[in-house]
């Protein structure tokens, strides 16, 4: 059998995937975490209101679909240093602005619309650094050879590490030195984001710059002519929905129903996050085992079944450890979707590529901020076996359309 080692040649020393790659992947991501998680809290305790923490995770999500449109064809333009350094800038400023102005308005109508700008702004800030970052990972996916999916299972362990810190962190500040706090944490990261944007190098700029819509064509017929891509895509994007609906609803139901703080929602996370970092350790060695379509197979079926339950649980324990597992089982497919993706769309069109399929897969958040804004919190446990039913049909189909597919049946892809 083929060694998944690969030729020593296609190994990328340590240090330049370390200061290039990784460090300014960390800093983005920690950023990332606490915002994504931070600001849901940040709106329920501002608010006190269920229906606007769901309404405010959709104009979070909402902003971030809009931004895929533009995202990639601003990488493929302008590349992914320029792209990053000013992304995360303008995310350090906006959190800092909302830092100063939220202890003026406390109370007031002011503060309602500060979060919910925060939540908007941020979201599509957010989305333009990801798209640098990942693009920047994506070619060092391609020159890494077969052993693409390590450098993928780094990236998305870097990205776990920062949900297993981020969630706790934003949850501790937010409950013992408040808002201002918080949101200068997060400053920091961003700031630290844009200083450690990698200088590219020998990067071939475009003949002709395309415009934002001939960008996501050109990204629907590059995935049109993908279907290993987008029969992933595709189920992935229906269990997103279920995913989507309990990231928003958590704080509701851990808060309000189960009577825990801003603190414990947080750990919820970070707990997940330890789950998943396990799962893609696992991942990364059986891949090479047992190939990429044994490994997502078997991560969905986890994850099916942990949602199915999650809806049943009635301790705060019980919602932990099933979040857990289900997030252990979204992290393996996450490396086998990241892992196609890295290798199989083409380097000239990566970025808007790559936009139009994280389009496809965010759609369901916003949908979901708007299920737990408009159905009662004594709802929300249905809703969620609804969503979870939906999740396990769709994993299901994705997966056995894939049975046979190259790419999925190759152990090094």
């Amino acid at each position: 059998m083929r060694s998944c080692a690969g030729p020593r040649h296609a190994r990328r020393p340590v240090p330049t995937l370390l200061r290039s790659i990784y460090l300014p992947r960390s800093t983005d991501a920690a950023a990332f975490a606490m915002a994504t998680y931070g600001i849901p809290l940040l709106v329920l305790a501002t608010t006190h209101s269920a229906a606007l923490t769901g309404l405010a995770f959709a104009l979070e999500w909402v902003p971030r679909l809009g931004a895929f449109a533009f995202a990639g064809t601003l990488v493929d333009r302008h590349g992914t240093t320029a792209v990053l350094r000013t992304a995360s800038a303008g995310r350090a400023l906006v959190v800092l602005a909302a830092a100063v102005i939220l202890p003026t308005q406390a109370g007031g109508h002011g503060a309602t619309l500060a979060v919910m700008l925060l939540a908007a702004l941020t979201g599509i800030l957010r989305e333009c650094s990801y798209i640098a970052a990942e693009t920047a990972g994506g070619a060092a996916g391609r020159q890494a050879g077969a052993r693409a999916h390590r450098v993928q299972s780094a990236l998305l362990g870097i990205d776990q590490v920062a949900t297993l810190l981020g969630p706790a962190l934003a949850g501790l500040l937010l409950d013992w030195a408040g808002a201002a706090a918080m949101l200068g944490v997060i400053a920091v990261f961003s700031l630290l984001t844009s200083m450690l944007a990698p200088r590219e190098s020998h990067r071939a700029k475009p003949a002709a710059p395309l415009p934002v819509l001939q960008g996501l064509r050109t990204g629907w017929s590059v995935l049109r002519a993908l279907p290993t891509l987008s029969w992933l895509v595709a189920g992935l994007t229906v269990s997103n929905l279920a995913v989507g609906l309990l990231q928003a609803a958590t704080p509701v139901i851990v808060v309000q129903q189960l009577g825990h703080s801003m603190a414990d929602v947080g750990l919820i996370w970070s707990a997940a996050a330890v789950a998943t970092l396990i799962a893609v350790a696992v991942c990364r060695r059986s891949i090479d085992r047992f190939g990429l379509w044994l490994v997502g197979a078997v991560s969905a079926t986890i994850a099916a079944v942990a949602c199915l339950a999650v809806s049943f649980a009635d301790t705060y324990h019980t919602y932990l450890a099933l979040i857990a597992v289900l997030m252990a089982g979204e992290g393996g497919m996450t490396v086998v979707l990241r892992t196609v993706r890295s290798r199989l769309i083409p380097a000239d069109v990566f970025g808007a590529t790559l936009s139009l399929t994280i389009l496809l897969l965010l759609l369901p958040f916003p949908i979901a901020g708007v299920l737990v804004a408009t159905v009662p919190p004594t709802q929300l446990g249905h809703l969620i076996t609804l969503c979870a039913a939906l999740q396990a049909l769709g994993l299901t189909a994705a997966f056995a359309r894939l049975r046979t597919a190259p790419a999925l049946r190759a152990r090094c892809l």
